[in-house]
């Protein structure tokens, strides 16, 4: 299955192998950088896929092929034997066209996993909207959790900004030390050079401000589920970008790698002119809790099937 290349991009385009197909329209961006294994379960070529997650790597290509996708807990499935991109963030997740699929790819990579029932799941939801998000998908996620009654709590992060920028600061200091010996060797796609040139630039002093960001970070998320059992917000605040357009799509993704926490990303139906296209409702839980958020994405499911 092809992927962006060094899975260091969001777009899920490659210059090299070619671009998978966005199976709900070919003129628009798989997402990366999981690009064919997203492509691949949304097509019925395979039950499971799975994915590298470091900045949303598994849940932005689900979001624009209409599939689910899990971020697991950092720490929680080696990595041992996947090429690094950066260590602080990498995780290994299954992708499904469902939730039931999600399971069965946790089960693969952690014999013995199973979710918790539905009604043992998250009750309480903290709701948190990104800035610029598209009115349609803000509405297709309120609507999502009204009918799978949760209780719905709205929630502020003060530290989101902070712990995105101390993301990219830390996603592209490793990713500088993994891979510049990698692009000096061989020609590189422009958005991957350009970015492992900007790790090049980044000093001690601002790697060592980022962690100590991503700490706080991880303290606001922890007092916060002490209130609210997760978290929901969108895995893209837009839709998917044409294939001519590219772009990245971190915004919404990227802190939750930087929290360690996991998330969960499935599709809910959208209306109006945008309909083309599902948004993605992403829940993250705390540390180890993805049983209880999939638990959570199948009383969505049944809510809104």
């Amino acid at each position: 299955m092809n992927l962006h290349e060094l899975a260091y991009g969001t777009s899920g385009i490659n210059p090299w192998y070619g671009t998978p197909r966005n199976p709900i329209d070919p003129d628009y961006v798989p997402g990366g950088s999981s690009s064919g294994s997203a492509v691949a379960v949304a097509e019925d070529e395979a039950d499971v896929a799975y994915g590298s997650d470091t900045g949303g790597s598994v849940r932005i290509p689900s979001a624009c092929c209409g599939t689910a996708g899990l971020k697991t807990t950092h720490g929680r499935i080696s990595i041992e034997g996947v090429w690094p991109l950066a260590e602080s963030l990498d995780t290994i997740g299954p992708m499904a066209r469902d939730v039931a699929g999600l399971v069965t790819g946790m089960q693969l990579l952690e014999p013995g996993f199973a979710a918790v029932p539905a009604a043992a799941g998250p009750r309480t939801i903290g709701r948190f909207r990104v800035a610029g998000t598209d009115p349609a998908i803000d509405e297709a996620i309120d609507r999502a959790l009204a009918e799978a009654e949760f209780e719905v709590v709205d929630i502020d992060l003060r530290g989101w900004r902070a712990a995105f920028d101390a993301g990219v600061t830390i996603l592209s200091a490793e990713a500088y030390a993994n891979d510049a010996r990698l692009v000096a060797e061989r020609p590189a796609g422009a958005d991957v050079l350009q970015r492992i040139q900007f790790g090049a630039t980044l000093t001690a002093e601002q790697v060592a401000t980022a962690r100590d960001a991503a700490a706080a970070w991880r303290q606001e998320l922890a007092e916060l589920f002490g209130r609210v059992e997760a978290v929901a917000l969108p895995t893209l605040p837009g839709f998917p970008p044409r294939v001519d357009d590219g772009g990245a799509m971190v915004v919404a993704t990227l802190p939750g790698n930087v929290a360690g926490v996991p998330a969960l990303s499935i599709p809910v139906p959208t209306r109006g002119q945008n309909q083309k296209f599902p948004a993605s409702l992403q829940l993250m839980g705390p540390w180890n809790s993805e049983e209880r958020l999939l638990a959570a994405g199948v009383r969505i499911e049944s809510a809104i099937r």
